[in-house]
């Protein structure tokens, strides 16, 4: 990793607009991270910081960096406006391993790590009067939650890559060049941070103005999505049931709601990207997938050649709250046709010119992602069974078409397992999840996905992305992925 990945923490005063306040940090620059953490206020401070480089920091991971990884589906292609050749290149799948978006993406991560790796290791250091034991504990198990998060992110993104869990706090030889770990040493850590999580608070124990930061729920719906990626398929549905039984969370009577900031972090949303129109933090997505009839980027821009918007059944409602030929504008209330069909799941009709100020959240694990993964399970399990199916119902339904069964179709445990993707793909588009869902199928999955969009450069080395060239420049004891070697 570079040298700057493993710095000393100096938490300049970082202002994290994460939740529905300002989760703000102390601007002490001259503190390296063992005189910082003395308080309570440091703790948290510590924490926030880790969101904040996850979350809304402008162009980084969740906000902005994870979309270019979408490129790379066959649901998304670099829009008219892209000027970045390494976006482009994600798009056609043309990327190699000096792509400065996938190197990005790997210094953020490790710098999110780095903070986390901190913070886990001082906050127990703080001495017991100066901070409350449940405080402690909870900042502790958000830590170690989002650092399982990123490495869970490195793992399906790189495969084999470092795995640093302790603050870098000397530029040597033997802290800087750092080998690879195998994946199975990679997960079983993501495992055991998770499982040290289960101390967070149940969803709604926040209060008001910490809303926005990660829970139980949060917990369990991240452990489920590692075992299924790992196709643990008990161990994804018991910690599944284990949620739906846990009463916290229920589906919108209506798709819309999903998107709308008046029902922002409701009974569907289990952890969401907050946006509140603060001018200092930009909804990335909403701009950069909003076309120039908006004054948007239009980079993100759905892939003509895969055929989403015409995949939906007829009647089904979540089609036009997610991809759009025309939108009304709400000063006039006239109807703007667009120059292209356009995604507007994050469009926020109260900013309609100035959609860098969306208050519409990112939802990155909501209820109907758990419906979905919980048929997943339950099919590989058992085949389609009347309780797989009836899973997968209850988000057809809320969209508004036909359940399983009304469709006249003997179904295999094939058969169902696309009819479930094909459903993630409608429900989810947009949301980060696609790429993730593609690779875990495998390359000849991916590969036939791709191609039969349009994008014929689709290989299967493109189930993973190519460890970063500088990386390997720097540090002579990290290995390149064996199916990027050459490139």
């Amino acid at each position: 990793m570079k040298n700057h990945n493993k710095l000393l923490i100096l938490l300049v005063g970082f202002t994290l607009s994460y939740s529905c306040v300002s989760l703000d940090e102390k601007p002490e620059s001259n503190l390296t991270s063992n005189q910082f953490y003395r308080t309570s206020e440091d703790a948290v401070a510590a924490v926030n910081a880790i969101y904040h480089r996850m979350f809304t920091e402008w162009l980084v991971l969740f906000n902005r960096q994870l979309m270019m990884f979408e490129m790379a589906t066959d649901d998304v292609v670099a829009g008219p406006r892209t000027r970045s050749t390494q976006v482009i290149d994600l798009s056609s799948l043309n990327h190699v391993p000096a792509n400065t978006g996938v190197e990005w993406s790997w210094q953020y991560t490790y710098d999110a790590i780095n903070r986390a790796n901190i913070a886990i290791e001082k906050i127990p250091l703080i001495p017991e009067t100066e901070i409350n034991p449940e405080l402690r504990n909870r900042l502790i198990a958000e830590a170690r939650l989002l650092r399982a998060w990123n490495y869970f992110n490195l793992v399906r993104w790189f495969g084999a890559v470092p795995l640093v869990l302790k603050e870098s706090t000397a530029l040597t030889e033997e802290s800087l060049n750092v080998t690879n770990a195998s994946e199975e040493a990679i997960y079983s850590q993501i495992l055991e941070d998770l499982q040290a999580a289960e101390g967070l608070p149940a969803p709604g124990s926040y209060s008001s103005n910490e809303v926005g930061r990660a829970t139980l729920g949060t917990q369990k719906a991240l452990m489920a999505k590692v075992h299924l990626t790992r196709q643990n398929w008990s161990e994804a549905a018991s910690t599944l049931k284990e949620l739906i039984d846990s009463d916290w969370y229920q589906l919108y009577d209506d798709f819309n709601k999903v998107f709308d900031p008046a029902f922002k972090n409701g009974p569907e949303h289990i952890f969401s990207i907050q946006f509140n129109g603060d001018p200092a933090v930009t909804n990335g997505v909403a701009w950069y997938s909003m076309p120039f009839e908006f004054n948007g980027e239009f980079v993100d821009a759905p892939n003509l050649g895969g055929g989403l918007y015409e995949s939906f059944e007829s009647g089904d409602k979540r089609k036009d709250r997610t991809l759009a030929k025309e939108i009304t504008n709400p000063q006039t209330g006239l109807k703007v046709l667009l120059q292209n069909l356009t995604y507007v799941k994050y469009f926020d009709s109260a900013t309609p010119f100035n959609q860098q100020q969306s208050r519409v959240n990112i939802p990155l694990l909501r209820y109907a992602d758990v419906l979905l993964m919980y048929a997943e399970a339950l099919n590989e399990l058992n085949g389609p069974s009347a309780e797989a199916q009836e899973y997968l119902n209850r988000v057809r339904i809320r969209a508004g078409i036909p359940e399983i069964a009304q469709l006249g179709n003997s179904l295999s445990k094939d058969g169902f397992r696309e009819y479930v993707f094909e459903e993630r793909r409608k429900e989810l588009a947009l949301e980060y999840h696609r790429w993730f869902d593609l690779s875990r199928r495998g390359p000849d999955y991916y590969v036939s996905k791709l191609k039969s969009a349009g994008k014929s450069n689709a290989a299967p080395r493109h189930v993973k992305f190519p460890i970063p060239l500088r990386e390997l420049q720097l540090n002579p004891n990290l290995s390149q992925s064996p199916d990027w070697a050459g490139f």
